[in-house]
């Protein structure tokens, strides 16, 4: 099943096809003049097993017609089958569009992408397919406004592949500061960051999009503050507990981490001080 974490590139690309040329470029590879980019296709056969399923397919259209085509795949793990499905993607692809077809893998940790950067030889002599693999270290750090503002889908995998890092805070922080100044155009990248940022930076975090102007929030991230305001104060409730000895069953666990309401929360916290079991709480 489709996780988060595997997902987020490929919304990034649902919203802005271009940024496979971006990552393209930042690999080195060399794209022809184009006009549009737009989503493809992403099945291989009539029958449609999950192995002949690409996660994106982006064509590049020049007067309309197809000048290149691209294969996108996100891989959180090494999977040796795709050595063989990966050729699939890219002669049919071929085939069908009548134009030069690429296949880029991106990878969220440096050892997945080391192994699949490893050559597929096709047996036929000459024909090897060399993957192009983007890892963590490929993609760049945005901290400058102006590039986060051009790149805004290039930005927000900077800012979710680069919050761990030393300048995580700082990459996350350009990327608000570009929904500050471009709203409208901004808001919804954010928002697919936003899930995705280490538990350890969501206070900063929260902080500055309380303090950003009305017009830049949106409904979304308004609830995901609250939503980890919600989370912190339900954490409280239990450490509390747990610090004075009260056993917290399951059933009592679950509401309390599943409750959003902040007043409610912070009546129980108020009564966890005292409370010499869980029951106590909701009474």
């Amino acid at each position: 099943m489709p996780t988060q974490e595997h997902e987020f590139l490929i919304e990034l690309v649902r919203q802005r096809p271009s940024l496979v040329t971006t990552l393209l470029a930042e690999m080195g590879v060399s794209i022809p003049p184009f006009q549009e980019a737009q989503l493809g296709n992403c099945d291989f056969t009539s029958f449609r097993p999950t192995e002949y399923r690409a996660d994106s397919v982006v064509l590049l259209t020049k007067d309309s017609k197809p000048v290149s085509a691209v294969v996108l795949e996100v891989q959180r793990e090494y999977d040796k089958r795709k050595r063989w499905s990966w050729p699939v993607y890219l002669a049919t692809l071929r085939a069908r569009q009548k134009c030069p077809a690429l296949l880029l893998v991106f990878c969220d940790n440096p050892e997945t992408a080391r192994k699949h950067t490893e050559p597929i030889d096709m047996g036929h002599p000459g024909w090897v397919l060399h993957p192009i693999v983007i890892g963590p270290g490929e993609v760049p750090v945005i901290t400058d406004l102006a590039w986060a503002i051009e790149e805004p889908a290039l930005a927000t995998l900077s800012a979710i592949v680069h919050s761990q890092s030393e300048s995580g805070l700082k990459v996350v922080q350009t990327l608000l500061y570009a929904v500050e100044r471009k709203p409208s155009e901004m808001k919804d990248y954010a928002e697919i960051a936003f899930p995705l940022l280490p538990e350890s930076m969501l206070p900063k975090v929260r902080e500055f999009v309380m303090t950003m102007a009305p017009a830049s929030r949106s409904e979304l991230l308004l609830e995901w503050v609250a939503e980890g305001e919600a989370k912190g104060e339900a954490k409280s409730i239990l450490l509390v507990l747990e610090a004075r000895g009260i056993h917290v069953p399951d059933e009592a666990r679950t509401r309390i981490t599943e409750c959003t309401d902040l007043d409610t929360l912070e009546a129980w916290i108020r009564k966890a001080v005292t409370a010499t079991r869980v029951d106590e709480l909701f009474d």
